[in-house]
């Protein structure tokens, strides 16, 4: 039997089993057996296939957007109207197949934003290009999940499975849970809080089914049976996402009112170019950039040309993002607050001082 059918066999039998107190430990094994198998699918341990391996799109800019959506939703057209990228489109499906990018320019950062090639059902048991597009995805900053407005939310749904399948995560953060093998001393598991999703007992025999004899957990918030086996796995991909509801010309004020109102959501029409300026705006909020700007001495701030970073950046992000060198012969930096408010007075800093957004920053070296 290959996995493929065993991971039918397996969600076959979680539908079937009733959800309550008495089987909660034996939905538990099934789903550390899914997670397992799930992951052998998309991560082959075989070295001569390469059906893991995304599309060869290099990284550029200062953050990766990657458009995934089924066939003939307008990515194609989206990422024309927005980095003038010439992407074919047409008004059936899988014009795309292959991955295409663009750049889109906004406060100063650089943008890619990635078209993938429409997602097909099955696509995390590697139909249609599924791991390939799922490959690429999980290199992303933040997704678009494009959806036809004119169409019902199952699109949605389905896009959510097939994407939670191959381990990506949307609009979650990590567990707060901390697990470190060992080589003796058996199994430690310390809980901060009371744990009503899940239990001590299904825990260690998650554990035991992937043969970790001696590790130490520390679980500090009440998570489910399905987070504590993303944490063992390790491979799981938390990234924000917005949900881009295309066509809007084509259905009643009132749907649109009411998709607008969904939360991350974004409402748009790429034929009439319809609040493509929303969309960017939210975009860069999702993102979670911060903008830093450079000053030589004696001089004023250069306000034309950020260096933009994640939040939580440091100033050794800040030297490596102009040149690396500066790393490595760094002395010290000096660092104003907002730009808007500049003066005289700075703050001397070490390489791991954490930046905020529209600092201003002097770096000087060896």
């Amino acid at each position: 039997m290959g996995i493929v059918e065993k991971i039918k066999e397996i969600e076959e039998e979680m539908a079937r089993t009733q959800k309550n107190k008495a089987t909660e430990y034996h939905l538990g094994l099934l789903k550390a057996k899914l997670a397992r198998y799930r992951a052998q699918l998309l991560e082959p341990t075989s070295k001569s296939g390469s059906s893991g391996t995304g599309f060869d799109v290099q990284k550029a800019g200062d953050a990766r957007v990657a458009l995934i959506g089924f066939p003939s939703v307008g990515k194609s057209t989206l990422l024309s109207k927005c980095t003038n990228t010439m992407s074919e489109a047409a008004a059936y499906e899988f014009t795309t197949l292959t991955a295409i990018p663009g750049v889109m320019e906004y406060q100063g950062a650089r943008i890619q934003l990635l078209d993938l090639p429409g997602i097909v059902e099955g696509a995390s048991q590697g139909r249609g290009r599924g791991r390939q597009v799922v490959a690429t995805a999980k290199t992303a900053d933040l997704i678009l999940i494009m959806l036809d407005a004119t169409k019902s939310e199952e699109q949605r749904r389905l896009l959510e499975i097939e994407l939670d399948a191959v381990g990506i995560r949307l609009n979650k953060r990590k567990p707060d849970v901390v697990f470190k093998r060992r080589t003796t001393g058996g199994i430690t598991l310390t809980t901060t809080v009371k744990l009503t999703k899940t239990d001590e007992k299904t825990i260690r025999t998650i554990l035991a089914s992937y043969k970790l004899h001696n590790c130490d957990v520390m679980i500090r918030e009440d998570i489910t049976t399905d987070e504590f086996i993303d944490v063992l796995i390790g491979t799981r991909k938390y990234i924000p996402c917005l949900y881009v509801y295309n066509k809007i010309d084509a259905i009643s004020l009132e749907m649109v009112d009411k998709l607008a109102r969904s939360e991350n959501s974004v409402v748009i029409s790429c034929e009439m170019a319809l609040n493509l300026d929303y969309l960017v705006e939210q975009v860069w909020e999702s993102l979670g950039l911060v903008k830093v700007y450079t000053k030589k001495r004696g001089e004023r701030p250069d306000l034309s040309d950020p260096v933009c970073l994640r939040k939580g950046a440091t100033i050794e992000d800040v030297c490596l993002g102009i040149h690396k060198s500066l790393a490595t012969n760094f002395r010290y930096a000096l660092v104003w607050g907002r730009s808007s408010k500049f003066s005289p007075h700075a703050q001397k800093v070490s390489l791991n001082h954490q930046v905020q957004d529209e600092d201003v920053v002097s770096i000087f070296t060896k």
